[in-house]
């Protein structure tokens, strides 16, 4: 599946030689990635097809001559599709070529040369792991230390990922997003805008029936019964006042297989809650506070009456979803670092036999976009060992079953605002035959 990479702005700069060039500011998952030049992604496309041969994504061609606002929107265009098409082949995702260049380029962006340094990876009780990293080693690295100081079984790092994670009032937490396995933690938590940001480690699966994966490891039961202690003091899974009581007498006996046992009971047990939002579901402007996971969209609605209404979409039943920025880019002294103040994610749902649009305005909506695409993922891998005759390819990490990504937008100038409403990422998710429109 493709990652949520958008070039919505670029600028102009002026060259070493009196000229000028134009620098594109790439935004993954609505932040700030990098900034790159042309010539630097053409030389990078040039080393992939020597690796890959010509299985790589049509790359935009040079202009000798002067280029007109026309074309230079094109490029851009044409790059942000160069990227979201690059990222769909795992074994590019691993190569060293692909890798290198993307640690190059967020070192750069961001002024910060490769060095020791020391990172903190939260843990969900609170306690915290320090290790020992480059600034230049990736979300894959850092997790195989940290699995490897707290004894994690070798075959499991694939069932956490390392999230950006802001620590709120009140004891409030909230998922800033899934750091992609060559982001660069260090570089990502030092560009973060968001106020008390850390890395904390969490499992990264949403069907609460894989817990049975890591039954066999120490390591891993102990983190996923922090985990699931967390997210019931944190409200973010709600047992009854009966499993609350048996809940804290097997956690009073370190009773952790049964109190894991019971808690899967749970209602919301080890889904993602998103921050209160806005939806237009059953009219336009309701509260909403979201919760997703095990294969669905849960939702407490509050109507204009104050009164509750508790909505489930079954993910089965989505055709697909976009996600669209509807605020303004100022490039004045260069782009903001992030796309999460106006965003929404819209997804066609199937009710009584009728397709409609449902719409949320969510500054997750990247987040939620990324949790939907690995629930697909979820129930792809679980019909394909059902079936073992499905030839399924398995979507992996961060991308998209299907994904047409294009954008909507008026003549631009590097130094006006954007005013246009950008479509920044739309994913066709039904399930069934597995095939992508690219």
């Amino acid at each position: 599946m493709k990652m949520h990479f958008c070039i919505p702005v670029s600028q102009q700069r002026p060259d070493a030689l009196g000229g000028r060039y134009v620098l594109y500011s790439v935004y993954l998952d609505g932040f700030l990635f990098c900034k790159v030049r042309y010539s630097q992604l053409h030389r990078w496309n040039e080393q992939l097809k020597r690796v890959f041969g010509n299985c790589l994504p049509p790359f935009p061609p040079k202009y000798y001559l002067a280029m007109t606002t026309s074309m230079a929107n094109e490029r851009r265009d044409q790059l942000e599709q160069y990227l979201q098409k690059v990222t769909v082949d795992p074994n590019m995702l691993r190569s060293d070529v692909f890798v290198d260049f993307l640690k190059l380029v967020q070192l750069d962006t961001f002024s910060i040369t490769t060095k020791k340094a020391s990172l903190d990876i939260f843990l969900p009780d609170g306690r915290n792991i320090k290790v020992e990293i480059l600034t230049s080693d990736t979300a894959e690295r850092v997790l195989e230390a940290v699995s490897h100081n707290i004894g994690l079984c070798q075959e499991l790092p694939d069932c956490f990922g390392l999230f950006l994670i802001q620590f709120c009032k009140e004891g409030r937490l909230s998922v800033v997003k899934k750091l992609a396995d060559f982001e660069l933690p260090y570089v990502s938590l030092r560009s973060s805008e968001v106020e008390n940001c850390k890395v904390g480690l969490r499992k990264w699966y949403l069907d609460p029936s894989l817990d049975a994966r890591l039954m066999d490891c120490r390591a891993a039961v102990d983190l996923i019964y922090m985990q699931a202690i967390q997210d019931i003091e944190k409200e973010w899974a709600k047992p009854t006042e009966v499993q609350r009581q048996k809940l804290e007498a097997l956690q009073k006996e370190d009773n952790q297989t049964e109190f894991l046992e019971l808690a899967r009971e749970v209602q919301h047990y080890g889904y993602v809650q998103l921050e209160p939002c806005t939806c237009d579901h059953p009219e336009p402007g309701c509260q909403a506070l979201l919760s997703v996971g095990n294969n669905e969209i849960s939702c407490c609605i509050t109507l204009p009456d104050n009164q509750t209404l508790d909505v489930i979409f079954q993910m089965d039943r989505v055709k697909c979803w976009q996600v669209t920025f509807l605020g303004t880019l100022l490039d004045t002294d260069g782009p903001q670092q992030t796309l999460s103040q106006n965003l929404e994610l819209r997804f066609q749902y199937c009710e009584d036999s009728h397709w409609r649009w449902f719409v949320i305005y969510t500054k997750q909506a990247f987040l939620l976009s990324t949790c939907l695409k690995k629930m697909i993922s979820e129930k792809t891998v679980k019909q394909a060992a059902e079936n073992p005759e499905m030839q399924i390819e398995v979507p992996e990490q961060g991308k998209s079953k299907k994904c047409h990504i294009q954008q909507n937008q008026k003549d631009y100038s590097s130094f006006l605002p954007r005013k246009s409403k950008i479509k920044i990422a739309e994913v066709d998710c039904g399930f069934g035959t597995i095939k992508e429109d690219l």
